[in-house]
């Protein structure tokens, strides 16, 4: 290779396709228990993604690889709300996401000036950051939604690569003929993304193409010179069951397989963002469609809620969807919370969800024979075996909620808990096992 063509590598991507490996992808390699050649050769033709801005890679990033054959990843959304304006309660949250074993984190400010909180959330945080620069366009230009031009978007995309962020939202998806579909065919709950919803009345006002469409190109340039992956959003995605799988959101899939494509034509990394609201049913076909459509990129979703009415449980409903559908071929669980659809989530609120989210996607790793995925889980059964309560809490995804439980009930026999105490069925065999007569009408001790 000529120091020429060296020149021209900026991305994961480029690199992957010149046939080298960058430390990124060896640490991926590492992480996911997988040679670095297999790597290599899935970030060459799109089927991982490893988002890692150039600036954010100086700063001391880790590298976190998504996509086929590696461990599903979890994101947590977290971001200064018009409302509720409190820097020191999101910053709490970020605590929690790095302690609790998150892989990214979105930063969806929408109020004021967002830079500053972006800019120390990408100095001092080690995951992947994403943001939906659409959300921010409005403070960051000073001006009402319909007067903003194209300029003024790709200059806050610019922004965000710029500052370091790892992935961006775009809402290219959504262009005129997509939304033909929509008022054709009609939906229940119509648009519910906030990006979506915003690109809809901007294009309804204007009568113009969707700019990060018409210019899509130029979104593009900005994200090959950061290595910025683009996440191509889910504008029309189901809020709820009704719309699922319907004209509307199948539309615009086709339309994300055929951005995909001109993206990797332009060594820009992607990932694809998916529903929504599903019934459990629908959940697998969903996933093979995606993958089909587009061009097995690696798959993003919200949960999918396997039920529209589990309000101030939707952590829950989205931790059913969200283990079927990284089962069934998704990548990375964008975490639902209890607050989902009632009001920002507080510090406890991000703590559930997280969890929720990281259950469903251990879960599906296990389904899914992901390297080293069972480990963890074979361990916690010999140190239940044992009744070694230290050792379970090293194996607990969060072993300071299982210790304060336990701790909260002491049992009256040592080494047991409160459940069965003295009947524990563990400590029951051991004993046969170690040869002790057990009488539990009366003192075995």
């Amino acid at each position: 290779m000529t120091e020429l063509q060296a020149d021209k590598l900026v991305t994961q991507m480029d690199y992957a396709r010149a046939g080298q490996i960058t430390p990124q992808m060896k640490e991926v390699a590492e992480r996911e228990h997988r040679e670095p050649e297999y790597i290599r050769e899935r970030v060459a033709d799109g089927r991982i993604a490893i988002p890692a801005n150039i600036v954010h890679i100086k700063k001391g990033m880790r590298a976190f690889g998504v996509g086929e054959g590696l461990s599903t990843k979890v994101n947590v959304n977290l971001g200064i709300s018009g409302d509720k304006a409190d820097a020191a309660e999101e910053w709490k949250k970020v605590k929690i996401a790095e302690d609790l074993g998150a892989d990214a984190i979105m930063d969806l400010s929408n109020s004021g000036k967002t830079r500053k909180f972006r800019q120390q959330l990408i100095d001092e945080t080690p995951l992947m950051v994403g943001t939906v620069p659409m959300y921010d366009a409005i403070g960051y230009m000073e001006k009402p939604l319909v007067k903003l031009t194209k300029d003024d978007l790709l200059a806050t995309v610019r922004a965000h690569a710029e500052d370091g962020v790892d992935f961006v939202t775009i809402h290219a998806g959504i262009n005129r003929s997509v939304i033909k579909t929509f008022k054709e065919t009609g939906r229940l709950m119509n648009i519910v993304s906030r990006g979506g919803s915003l690109l809809f009345g901007w294009m309804e006002v204007t009568g113009s193409e969707n700019p990060f469409y018409e210019f899509y190109d130029e979104v593009l340039d900005i994200c090959h010179e950061y290595d910025v992956t683009i996440s191509l959003g889910d504008s029309c995605r189901p809020g709820c069951l009704y719309d699922a799988n319907d004209a509307t959101e199948t539309a615009e899939i086709i339309e994300l397989g055929k951005l995909a494509v001109r993206a990797w034509k332009r060594g820009v990394q992607v990932m694809i963002e998916g529903p929504g609201h599903m019934a459990i049913d629908e959940i697998a076909a969903n996933m093979k469609m995606e993958k089909r459509l587009c061009h097995n990129a690696p798959f993003y979703v919200l949960g999918p809620l396997v039920t529209d009415i589990g309000v101030g449980y939707d952590h829950i409903t989205a931790a059913i969807g969200g283990a079927i559908s990284a089962s069934a071929g998704a990548d990375f669980l964008c975490y639902v919370t209890p607050s989902e659809h009632l009001c920002l989530p507080d510090a406890q609120d991000v703590r559930d969800g997280l969890i929720a989210t990281k259950i469903a996607a251990h879960a599906a790793d296990i389904a899914k024979k992901v390297p080293h995925a069972r480990d963890e889980d074979d361990r916690m059964g010999q140190a239940r075996r044992k009744l070694d309560w230290e050792e379970m809490w090293k194996h607990a995804l969060d072993p300071e909620r299982a210790r304060d439980r336990y701790e909260s009930s002491p049992a009256a026999t040592e080494g047991t808990c409160t459940m069965c105490g003295k009947m524990c069925a563990v400590r029951t065999v051991n004993k046969v096992f170690e040869g002790t007569t057990i009488d539990l009408g009366m003192d075995d001790e």
